[in-house]
């Protein structure tokens, strides 16, 4: 599994990349909203809180110690709690007008759950003390 070290820093690359593309867009309102920009929606900006989140997991992912891969665990999993509260409140249809699901909503989710794999299996040697 020496591949899990890059494969955190592609996700962390991914959720970055996602958090400034579009993620819904209402086509009765014209309305296209993203991750920085809430274009004329109520939503804020969450990808806020993914960047956050990824540059907590970063130099935890990449130091080497059992302290940080335990509190990398607590960041991927609010990250990936966070992940999916944006799918399911910024795409639910709301008085008729239903949003489409745009590449970056379906990036982010994918995102945080490379994060939460690279997070469950670090690459970690073990040494064992006799």
């Amino acid at each position: 599994m020496k591949y899990m070290k890059w494969l955190g820093v592609l996700a962390v690359g991914l959720l970055i990349y996602s958090c400034f593309s579009n993620w819904i867009a209402v086509t009765d309102r014209g309305v296209i909203a993203g991750g920085m920009d809430a274009g004329g929606t109520n939503f804020g900006k969450p990808g806020y809180f993914h960047l956050f989140f990824a540059l907590l997991f970063l130099p935890f992912h990449l130091i080497p110690r059992l302290w940080a891969k335990r509190a990398n665990v607590v960041v991927v999993a609010l990250n990936m709690a966070w992940a999916i509260r944006n799918f399911f409140v910024l795409a639910i249809c709301r008085g008729g007008d239903c949003p489409d699901r745009l590449l970056g909503l379906w990036l982010m989710l994918l995102a945080a759950v490379l994060m939460l794999l690279a997070a469950l299996f670090p690459d970690m040697d073990i040494n064992e003390k006799k």
